[in-house]
């Protein structure tokens, strides 16, 4: 069995989370802070690589985890070209990529430069990336935007999605891609995508405004006044950024992303709180509604995921506005770690092959 273990690898922004699995059963979980100081030494998210990778090292070691039981490294999938979902063995294409930072710099690009390293350093280890936040699986219909000067994009919650509609079809004696289901994943920022037979074929691109706005991000705003604002130079483009991302939906009308305080306020009698909570479901109700038009209403199950879908009352607003469509399933929370395991198990067990990185 020690040759079962897997070693998953998410880094974020500020922390470097690391688990240890044998099959699923998490045997070691540690999650590593970096304080401002640390990470501001460095110019590039990739030259913090070896840092990270030396504490990662440190700390499996302090754990009493012997670096040579490990089979499987598992990095969360960074900024990648576009790429249909699955596991991808590390390669020096994907390690290029991940170092330019192709489509952009974030923390989650040191995951296979990590894992890939690491698994190096022992024999017979093996390193991928699974279902990072660009998997691409779209109709070409879905690309069309309006003008041709912009095209819609596939970014979203790939991970926990495609790893919570797997573990659905399993619990309901089925595969994942013998169903069609809409899954909404809820937390700092919402997705809804449209699986169809195992492709997300439609989602709406949460991370910088497109569909519900979330504790964190506008959504879709209208179009013309967001374009006078642009241009009454009164804000930079820094400013409107972060109205889009980061400092819009709950922060921008409520002051918190606390989606939980939101729902306290509002079952205190706060009236703004519970109206911006409730438009907040009444708008990811909408996504769901369209996603279905996706599927052309063939729905075997619409999914609720992530972190608030904890919140009853959020839940209960939007399962009443969509359960009409198709039976709405619940499934709170993100393990992330667990979910790369899991793709990691399917590689061991012959489940599935490798997907080669072009």
């Amino acid at each position: 069995m020690s040759r079962q273990r897997i070693l998953a690898i998410n880094p974020g922004s500020t922390s470097t989370k690391i688990a240890v699995f044998e099959g699923l059963k998490q045997i070691f979980l540690k999650n590593i802070k970096h304080t401002s100081e640390e990470i501001g030494q460095f110019k590039n998210i990739t030259d913090q690589y070896e840092f990270r990778k030396n504490i990662i090292l440190d700390e499996i070691k302090l754990a009493g985890i012997e670096i040579e039981t490990l089979s499987i490294i598992v990095g969360r999938g960074g900024m990648v070209k576009p790429i249909p979902s699955g596991v991808y063995a590390i390669n020096e294409k994907m390690l290029a990529d991940l170092r330019v930072g192709l489509m952009g710099q974030h923390a989650s690009n040191l995951g296979g430069l990590i894992a890939d390293d690491i698994a190096k350093s022992i024999e017979g280890a093996r390193a991928f990336i699974a279902d990072p936040v660009v998997v691409d699986e779209f109709d070409d219909i879905a690309r069309i935007s309006g003008h041709p000067l912009f095209q819609r994009q596939s970014i979203f919650h790939a991970l926990n999605q495609k790893a919570t509609a797997r573990t659905h079809a399993k619990t309901n004696g089925k595969k994942y891609e013998e169903m069609n289901l809409i899954v909404a994943h809820l937390g700092g920022g919402i997705s809804v995508g449209a699986h169809k037979k195992g492709r997300v074929i439609d989602v709406n691109q949460a991370l910088d405004g497109e569909g519900p706005f979330s504790p964190e991000r506008s959504g879709t705003l209208p179009a013309g006044a967001l374009v006078k604002m642009c241009f009454s130079n009164k804000y930079s483009f820094v400013e409107i950024s972060k109205m889009i991302t980061g400092q819009g939906g709950f922060v921008a009308y409520l002051g918190t992303n606390d989606a939980y305080k939101v729902e306290q306020a509002a079952a205190a009698g706060d009236e703004k709180a519970k109206l911006i909570h409730d438009a907040m479901a009444y708008q990811t109700a909408k996504e769901i509604g369209a996603m279905s038009t996706v599927l052309m209403g063939d729905i075997d199950g619409i999914i609720l995921t992530g972190g608030i879908a904890y919140g009853k009352p959020f839940v209960d607003e939007v399962t009443k506005r969509v359960q009409h469509l198709a039976p709405v399933f619940v499934y709170p929370g993100e393990d992330e770690m667990k979910s790369l395991a899991m793709n990691g198990l399917m590689i061991l067990n012959g489940e599935v092959e490798a997907k080669e990185y072009k």
